[in-house]
C-alpha cells in the first residue's frame, strides 16, 4: 500500500527490494569456497564452505549451518601459501588472537575478493579509530581525542589519502572539529562498530592476546596501572619504520595497529630488511626508475607504459600531479618506440588541459629530432618538474665577475649553450670557448656534443662517488657553470674587444699576478697601471692606498724587487701615462704587452719531476698552442718547449702523469707527481 499511495516507481521498488533482501539474508548474496581446516580453535578439522559477502566471512557446515561468522573488523590479516605441501594454504588472523589455516584451490581468489571488500568499506565508512591522543589547543577548529576514540566523519565519505584533515565528530564526546588524517585508522564497515570490537581494536596485539587468554571481556585501554605502563618503539614506528613487508594482496589492508606491531614488538621471524626507513629523495627515485631504461632501449616503453597506466582514471590529485611531473621527465630522455608513438601522442593531446601537457607533446618531437639522452634528469629537471616548471633559466658565469641567465632545454646540448652565450655578449666567434663547472675543488671541461643536462649530471655523479657523503644525509652538490677561453689558438688580442674585456684579460690577470710568466721589473711597471686603469677607471682615491693593494697590481714574486713607496711611486707615474683610456682600451693594452711572451694563453701546473736530473724537482708545466713547456719555478726561466709533434704519447693517473718524447723506441721519458 505504500509504495502504491506514494506512487512509487518499479525500478524504485526493485532496488528497495534487493536491499532489504541484501541486509536480511546477506548469504544469498555472497561467494562460496569450499576449503578444508588445518587448524583453529573454533572450527572442526574438516571440509567447510566459506561464504564472503558485504558483512564479512561465513563458514558453514555441509548443512549450510553457520559454524564461525567474522566481520571484516574482525579480520587482522589474510595470508596466502602457494607453495606449500598438499597445495595452497591460506591463513587467517581475527581481531580475537584466534589463528586459523585453511587448504583451498581458492585461496588466492578468497584473498582478492577479502582485500577488495575491505578497500571499498574504508572508502565508504564514515567510521575512524584515533591512533594517539590529540590534547586541546586555543584552535578550536581542532577536535581534541584520546586514542581508541571513534570518530564519525561528517564532511565526507570516507578517507582520502591525498588530504591531510577531515572534520569528524567525537562519539564519546560528541564535539566536532578538524582532525589530522594520519591520526586515524579507517575503520571497515558502513554500520557503527560495538564497543566491545572498538576497545579490542585499540589494544596492541600483545593486550589483545592477553585478553583473550584470561577470558575477560576487552577494555579501553584508557588508564593503566604504572607497573604495566611499559614504553615500546610503537609510536616512532609510525614515522620512522618501514611499511610492513606486502605477503598478499590483502596485507596492504589490514588495520596498522597489527602489522606495526609486527615490526616494533618481537618475532621469531629472522632478520630480512631495516626496520628503519629510507627516505628517498626525489632525485634517487629518478635515477632508479630512468637509468636501467636508458642503457636498455627494451625497457623505454615499459617506462612510457606504466607512467600512462597511472594517469589513467587516477582520481587521486597529487599521484597524478606526480605522473604528469614523470612523464614531462621522460619526454625529454627518449621518445616512445615506433609502434607506441601515436597512442602517446594522442593520450597527451586529448589531456591538453594538464599544465605540463603541452610541453611533454613538444619535448616528444624534440627528442625524436636530437636523440635519446644518456643519463637520467638532473637535479634542475627535477626541482623544475616538481613545480610544474617546464621553462629552465640556468646561471652561467663569466671571468669578469658578470653572469648570464641562459633557457636549457633537456634537449640543449653544450654547443647550443655555447652559441647562444657568445650572441648574447656579441662576441665574433665562441670557437675555442667552452663550458666549464666548478664543482668542490675542480673545474672540468665540458664535451661540446654532450647534452647541457648530461653532462652536468655526469660530474655531479663523479664527485659523489670519490667524495664520501655522511650517511643518511642528504646529497648537496653546490656547483657553478663558467663560460671561458679553452683553447688559446688565434688569439689576437684586439681583434675581438668583447672577448678580450670579458674574457681574455680575467682569465690571464689571475695567472699574471701569481708570477707564472717571466716578467721584468719595467714590464711589471706598465702593466700595474693599466691593471689600476681596468679596475678603478678614472677614481684615483685609490692611488693613496697602492701599498695595500700591492699584490693586486704586481705579481707575487716580484713585490720584494721595490719598497712599497718606491712601487707607489712608479706606478702614479705609469697610472698618469693611461689616463687618457677607457677600461676597455687598457684591458686590450694589457693582453697586447703579455701576448708577446711565449707563455702566454698557458695553463700552468706545478709539478714534482723525476726523469730530468738537470731540472729542478719542482717545475712548472706551461701547456699552450707552442707544446709543453717546462719552467724554473723561481727564475721562470724557459727550460725547454716540446712540441705537440714531438709527444709520442702520454698517460696519467691520479698522483702522475708521463710523457714520451721523440721515438716509441729511442725517446726521453719525462715523469711528473701531481694530483692536478
Amino acid at each position: 500500500a505504500p509504495y502504491t499511495q506514494n506512487q512509487a516507481r518499479p525500478l524504485t521498488v526493485q532496488e528497495q527490494v534487493v536491499d532489504t533482501a541484501c541486509l536480511k539474508w546477506p548469504l544469498l548474496f555472497s561467494r562460496l569456497f569450499e576449503v578444508t581446516t588445518l587448524s583453529g580453535p573454533r572450527l572442526p578439522k574438516t571440509q567447510l564452505i566459506l561464504a564472503v559477502n558485504w558483512k564479512g566471512l561465513y563458514f558453514l557446515d555441509q548443512k549450510e549451518k553457520v559454524l564461525l561468522e567474522l566481520s571484516f573488523i574482525e579480520v587482522m590479516s589474510l595470508i596466502t601459501n602457494r607453495e606449500a605441501q598438499g597445495g595452497q594454504r591460506l591463513m587467517l588472523s581475527t581481531l580475537h588472537e584466534e589463528e586459523y589455516e585453511f587448504r583451498s584451490p581458492s585461496s588466492v581468489a578468497v584473498a582478492e575478493l577479502v582485500a577488495m571488500f575491505l578497500e571499498g568499506l574504508k572508502e565508504r565508512s564514515v567510521f575512524a579509530m584515533a591512533l594517539q591522543d590529540r590534547k586541546a589547543t586555543e584552535d578550536s577548529t581542532l577536535l581534541p581525542f584520546k586514542k581508541g576514540d571513534l570518530l564519525i566523519l561528517t564532511k565526507k565519505q570516507g578517507l582520502l589519502a591525498s588530504e591531510n584533515w577531515t572534520l569528524a565528530q567525537n562519539d564519546r564526546t560528541e564535539k566536532t572539529g578538524l582532525v589530522p588524517t594520519s591520526c586515524l585508522y579507517a575503520i571497515p564497515t558502513v554500520t557503527k562498530p560495538s564497543a566491545q570490537l572498538l576497545s579490542l581494536l585499540a589494544m596492541s596485539p600483545e593486550k589483545r592476546k592477553l585478553a583473550a587468554q584470561e577470558g575477560t571481556p576487552a577494555e579501553a585501554p584508557l588508564e593503566e596501572h604504572p607497573e604495566e605502563n611499559l614504553h615500546t618503539l610503537e609510536e616512532f614506528s609510525y614515522e620512522f619504520f618501514r611499511v610492513p613487508e606486502k605477503e598478499t594482496i590483502s596485507r596492504a589492508v589490514l588495520p596498522l595497529a597489527r602489522t606495526r606491531g609486527q615490526l616494533w614488538a618481537h618475532s621469531a621471524e629472522p632478520l630480512r630488511q631495516p626496520l628503519l626507513r629510507r627516505a628517498w629523495t626525489s632525485l634517487e627515485l629518478t635515477d632508479q626508475i630512468f637509468s636501467s631504461a636508458l642503457q636498455e632501449a627494451t625497457l623505454q616503453d615499459e617506462v612510457y607504459c606504466q607512467i600512462l597506466k597511472q594517469l589513467t582514471h587516477n582520481t587521486k590529485r597529487y599521484s597524478e600531479e606526480r605522473g604528469w611531473q614523470l612523464l614531462w621527465l621522460c619526454t625529454g630522455l627518449f621518445p616512445p618506440g615506433k609502434a607506441l608513438l601515436p597512442h602517446a601522442q594522442k593520450f597527451i593531446d586529448t589531456r591538453r588541459r594538464k599544465v605540463l601537457a603541452p610541453d611533454c607533446s613538444r619535448r616528444i618531437q624534440r627528442v625524436l629530432r636530437t636523440g635519446p639522452r644518456k643519463q637520467p634528469p638532473h637535479q634542475v629537471e627535477v626541482e623544475a618538474a616538481e613545480q610544474n616548471v617546464s621553462r629552465i633559466c640556468h646561471k652561467v658565469y663569466l671571468p669578469n665577475n658578470t653572469s648570464e641567465m641562459l633557457e636549457v632545454g633537456a634537449n640543449t646540448r653544450v654547443r647550443d649553450a655555447c652559441d647562444s652565450i657568445a650572441a648574447r655578449l656579441q662576441l665574433a666567434s665562441w670557437e675555442g670557448c667552452s663550458l666549464f663547472i666548478k664543482i668542490a675543488d675542480k673545474v672540468i671541461s665540458q664535451k661540446e656534443g654532450d647534452f647541457f643536462f648530461d653532462s652536468l649530471w655526469h660530474v655531479s655523479d663523479w664527485v659523489k662517488k670519490n667524495k664520501p657523503q655522511k650517511e643518511g644525509a642528504p646529497v648537496t652538490i653546490p656547483y657553478q657553470v663558467y663560460f671561458m677561453r679553452k683553447l688559446w689558438l688565434n688569439v689576437a688580442p684586439g681583434k675581438d674587444v668583447k672577448a678580450d674585456t670579458i674574457l681574455h684579460y680575467h682569465q690571464e690577470l689571475p695567472k699574471y699576478l701569481r708570477g707564472f710568466h717571466k716578467c721584468s721589473r719595467e714590464d711589471a711597471i706598465h702593466l700595474a697601471g693599466l691593471i689600476y686603469k681596468a679596475r678603478f677607471g678614472d677614481d684615483q682615491s685609490q692611488l693613496a692606498s697602492i701599498p695595500k693593494i700591492l699584490r693586486e697590481l704586481v705579481p707575487e714574486n716580484l713585490t720584494r724587487l721595490m719598497s712599497s713607496e718606491e712601487w707607489k711611486k712608479n706606478i702614479l707615474l705609469a697610472c698618469n701615462k693611461h689616463k687618457d683610456k677607457t677600461v676597455e682600451e687598457a684591458k686590450v693594452a694589457f693582453l697586447k704587452w703579455i701576448c708577446r711572451w711565449p707563455t702566454f694563453g698557458s695553463a700552468f701546473f706545478e709539478v714534482k719531476q723525476t726523469s730530468e736530473p738537470s731540472h729542478p724537482d719542482i717545475i712548472l708545466i706551461a701547456i699552450n698552442r707552442h707544446g709543453v713547456l717546462l719552467i724554473h719555478p723561481k727564475t721562470k726561466d724557459l727550460l725547454t718547449t716540446y712540441p705537440f709533434t714531438k709527444i709520442a704519447s702520454w698517460s696519467s693517473g691520479s698522483t702522475y702523469f708521463h710523457m714520451v718524447l721523440g721515438g716509441l723506441g729511442r725517446g726521453s721519458r719525462l715523469l711528473c707527481e701531481t694530483s692536478l
